[in-house]
Parts: C-alpha cells; structure tokens; sequence
C-alpha cells in the first residue's frame, strides 16, 4: 500500500496526488492510500478524511458512475464549480466576474440516458459504474426526479421484448408535461407483434411517447414542455436542459443580459429556451441547423397568444456563421452553442460589434477561448453566473454577459 496526500481536484472530480495520480472519491488535504496501477489508486482507504466530507446521500455512490461528488458537502462543489470556471478564464488572461452560482436541488434530472443489460436472473437498470462496462441498479437515484422514477417499471417491462442477452439497450428518458417520452436504442428490429405490445405498453403505462430504434412506435401525447408563454412538442431525441430549475436560471440570466433589446438574434437556438420567452417582449430570429427543432419552435409560437414576431433560420453555424451584414441592426446576440463552443461565429460577432452578447455554456474551456476573442474585439466581459444543473457530477454550465465597451485592440 502507498500513501499519497491530495493536492486538488481535477477537472472529472478526481483528486490528484503528486506524481500526478488520479483518486476517485478524494478531496483536497486528505491523505489516502491503496494500491497504485499506472496514474490510478486503487482500493482507496482514507487516513486523514477532510473536514468537507460528507456521508453520500446515495447508496449506491460507491459502485455508480452517476455522480461523482457525493461526498463532499454542498459549499465545496459549489466553490469548486466556480473555481473550474475562474481558472478556465486566467488561463487566457481575462478577469473572472462570477456573481454566484445556482444550484439545482437532489431529484430535479428530468432527462437522463440509462443503460439497461438482461442477465440470467434478470435486468440490470441504470448507469454504468465508473470507468466500466458493469451496469449498477438504482432503485432510491437521487438525481432523477419522481417522474422518471416512476417510469422505471415501464422500461423494465419493455427492455426484455426486445434487448438481447449479450447487448446493452440505452434508454433516453425525458419527462415532460404530458408525461415520460422514453426512446429505446440498441434493440432488435421491430417487428408487427413488437410494434404492437409497444403500443399496448405505452398506454398501459400512460407513457407520453415511445421510440424503437430511433423511430416513434407509439405516442399517447404531444410531448410538451412549457418555454415562456409557449408550449413545444419536443421532437425525438431534442437537447433539452437537465432540470427545470436550471433552465428557469438560465432563462432568467438571459432575459437580464438581453435587457430591453428590441432585435435579438439567439443562435444554436434549439427549439426555443431562449427564443420563445425572449419573444414575450422583443422581436428575435431563432438560427438553428435542425429543420425539426425549428419546425416545433415555430408551431410552438404559432399557438401562444401574446408573442412578438418570431423569425426562423436554418443554418450550420459551425460552417456558415452569421456575418456581420447579417448581424447588423440586432441589439443583443443569444449564443447557446455545444460544447465545442462557437469559435467561427464568435469571430463574425466581434467583427460586427453587436452591442450586447449573452453567452451560455456548457464547457468553460471553450467558453473561455470565445470570449478571449469577443475582449480582443472590444467587449467587457460584465458577469457570470455558474449554473449547476448536474448536482454531484464534475459538469459545469454558466451565463455570461458581454458589452461593447472600447475599440477593437
């Protein structure tokens, strides 16, 4: 056994001795020993425990590759979280104006992607343990809301149908307004009998909508969720934020940036988190490259009552950002791009000089590489508010507002 003292957290939410050697678990100043297989400590017994550790609120913490934080207390990961942040924006030299941090409570995932496998006593349901293909049962998750685990037993009753016993079987599930819209992958084809015990099983289950292989076999409901005034039909397979508290966070970080804008363009716009609200009080045009996300969006606006115009673009953005013809006469620019950030289109908005830039991410390195280029361009990065949709996992998400303030340079 080899003792190592922890120095800090990585950014998966490891800890990191010297060497350096990667700690599941840890936290900074314990000291821990195990076993050591290449950067790794196995067999992890803590010797000098942090006054930040907490009992995990999970029982299944220890096997789960679901969460990774259980067991530091509430003020730390928020701390850390926002540290993740700062660090990202001093490594390009730029300042780190974090106001705060908004925090989603226990059972608020409201869409997950779980693993199942049959086995020969029966099904495993759940996630993956860390770094490995074993699949760990969550009966009692903390993460996802009542609504999804209630839906459990519907996934249990459809996997077998169609899962076979050497594969795994993925299962995105999404509740919504109208109930859960569970989408399986990594079945056999299905067949009439299949197709129609599907069917049968979604109504038995009050299931709002259920997909096979990427195809919808059955849909009871409309999948809605509410988006301001709007009500949308989530498309299959929709990128949609993991928590309501989340979204309501960002919603409301996005309205303040936005301010009294009269002309707001939103890119990567989704089918309409920002856009819809947004449209309660400014006349905005939605670019996004998916047809159907658009199309849900645009139906969504058609049916509320009270909204200002609403104008839909597609476009890849990676490919064909916005130029700066295209971007004069906006007040303010929305951007919600992946996780590989929007290095194309942050160019063209800088060259534009759009007055206000409201920027949400999901990944501060990139985040911090786009907004080095919106300050070179004469922006004053004015705040930024960490939003953690992703209780106990190492995932960070934030909210940030640029203004022009000086010339290019």
């Amino acid at each position: 056994m080899t003792e190592f003292v922890i120095e800090r957290l990585g950014h998966h939410g490891d800890g990191i001795a010297e060497g350096p050697v990667f700690v599941p678990r840890s936290l900074p100043g314990e000291r821990v020993e195990g076993r050591l297989e290449d950067d790794r400590l196995e067999g992890m017994r803590i010797l000098h425990p942090s006054d930040r550790r907490v009992a995990p609120p999970c029982v299944h913490f220890k096997r789960c590759g679901g969460c990774a934080l259980q067991h530091a207390d509430d003020a730390f990961v928020a701390d850390w979280k926002a540290d993740v942040v700062r660090q990202s924006l001093l490594a390009r030299d730029l300042p780190a104006p974090i106001r705060g941090i908004h925090t989603s409570p226990p059972n608020s995932r409201r869409r997950a992607t779980l693993t199942a496998r049959r086995t020969k006593s029966g099904l495993l349901l759940g996630f993956h343990a860390r770094g490995s293909d074993v699949v760990v049962d969550i009966p009692g998750c903390q993460l996802l809301t009542p609504g999804l685990m209630a839906a459990l037993p519907a996934v249990r009753e459809i996997v077998p149908l169609g899962a076979s016993r050497k594969g795994e079987m993925s299962i995105t599930m999404t509740e919504t307004e109208s109930g859960a819209d569970l989408a399986f992958r990594g079945g056999k084809p299905a067949d009439g009998a299949l197709r129609m015990r599907l069917g049968e099983l979604t109504g038995q289950h009050r299931l709002a909508r259920l997909s096979w292989n990427d195809e919808i076999i059955a849909e009871r409901e409309r999948p809605l969720l509410s988006l301001g005034r709007a009500r949308v039909a989530m498309p299959p397979g929709a990128f949609l934020q993991a928590t309501l508290e989340g979204q309501a966070a960002l919603q409301a970080l996005v309205a303040e940036a936005v301010g009294d804008a009269r002309e707001v363009a939103d890119l990567f716009a989704g089918m309409g988190t920002f856009a819809l609200p947004l449209a309660e009080r400014a006349r905005v045009t939605a670019v996004e490259g998916d047809e159907a996300l658009l199309a849900a969006m645009d139906r969504g606006w058609r049916e509320a009552q009270g909204l200002r115009p609403l104008k839909t673009l597609q476009r890849d953005l990676f490919r064909r950002p916005l130029l700066p013809d295209e971007l004069a006469g906006f007040d303010a620019v929305v951007l919600d791009p992946p996780r590989a950030g929007a290095a194309a289109q942050v160019a063209e908005i800088a060259r534009a000089r759009v007055p206000v830039v409201a920027y949400v991410s999901c990944n501060p390195v990139t985040f911090a590489r786009d907004a080095a280029v919106l300050v070179a361009g004469g922006y004053v990065l004015e705040r930024v508010d960490v939003v953690d949709q992703f209780r106990w996992s190492a995932h960070v998400e934030l909210a940030a507002r640029f203004a022009l303030g000086h010339p290019p340079g």
